[in-house]
């Protein structure tokens, strides 16, 4: 019986890195996320499950979801409005390029 018992914990073990894992990937994508706004969000989900004994799943969901509330409010508001405006213009370039060597036949 105690084998059954670990093998449980290791796959809840498991289940928990990997929502870490997601949340942090998905919270490093979103504008103005920088190294402090993501160890700010880990130290507090981690707290928040060492705390109560939750898996992170069941305290704060989807951690895409969770990420991008992460950092609307984590982010500084002007960081992440200046790096949407940088990704627009590089999104906006390249969808030109791409019409360039369409029209080109490359």
């Amino acid at each position: 019986m105690a084998t059954k018992d670990r093998t449980t914990e290791a796959a809840r073990e498991k289940d928990r890195e990997k929502w870490m894992a997601r949340f942090q990937v998905r919270l490093v994508m979103q504008p103005g996320v920088d190294r402090a706004v993501v160890l700010q969000a880990v130290k507090e989900v981690t707290a928040h499950c060492a705390e109560t004994g939750e898996h992170p799943r069941t305290a704060f969901g989807d951690p895409d979801a969770h990420a991008l509330q992460a950092a609307a409010r984590l982010a500084p508001a002007d960081r992440a409005a200046r790096e949407r405006r940088q990704n627009a213009v590089v999104d906006g370039l390249g969808s030109v390029f791409n019409k360039v060597r369409d029209v080109a036949g490359l």
